[in-house]
């Protein structure tokens, strides 16, 4: 046998043994368990299993904080949830003037989901009665009528009978009374008393 022959044999042996050897993997890849039932990949990288490992660490962390800040959000059984006027009003004093009309108005707004803010409610008050609680309109249609807007936000009778909120004092020219009816009005009408910038 020449050296020739010998190469040209020696090379097909190796090509034979690569196909046998690629079979063999195929093979082997094939038959391996499904990945859900597989066990971890040991070819992954170190690096690349910490970073993994990392992620997870802070994806499970972030949903805990969110879990935590949800339930310690929740009232705790029994607890009493102040939305009443009435435990509104006793939870704070409240100045007798016009600061103090606002803000007590605002918590019993937000209490009962009447829109509105501070500033809304005083440029309207400022227009409609300077912040006298005791302002009466005399010469418009409505007092013609005999229905004059009073107080603070010059409501009528009938609007103040139909948006007054319950626990509040069933009076006209009362100050938080008033300022609360008005700005359930004007979320009806307007859907909110910062949307108000003239007569309403």
């Amino acid at each position: 046998m020449t050296a020739t022959t010998r190469r040209t044999l020696n090379l097909r042996k190796t090509s034979v043994t690569s196909i046998a050897a690629s079979g063999a993997a195929a093979c082997a890849l094939s038959l391996a368990p499904h990945p859900a039932h597989a066990a971890e990949p040991t070819h992954t990288a170190p690096a690349a299993i910490s970073a993994i490992t990392a992620a997870h660490v802070t994806q499970q962390a972030h949903h805990a904080e969110k879990t935590t800040h949800h339930t310690t959000a929740k009232k705790a059984p029994g607890a009493k949830h102040t939305d009443t006027v009435s435990e509104i009003v006793k939870s704070k004093k409240y100045g007798n003037n016009l600061d103090g009309w606002i803000r007590e108005s605002l918590a019993i707004m937000k209490a009962k989901h009447i829109p509105g803010t501070y500033q809304g409610l005083y440029r309207n008050i400022m227009r409609e009665s300077s912040g006298n609680p005791h302002a009466q309109n005399n010469w418009d249609v409505n007092a013609r009528n005999g229905i004059p807007s009073k107080g603070l936000l010059q409501v009528i009778q009938p609007t103040f009978d139909t948006y007054h909120v319950k626990g509040t004092k069933n009076s006209l020219t009362d100050p938080v009374a008033n300022i609360v009816a008005a700005a359930n009005y004007a979320a009806d009408k307007y859907g909110s008393m910062d949307n108000v910038n003239s007569a309403y």
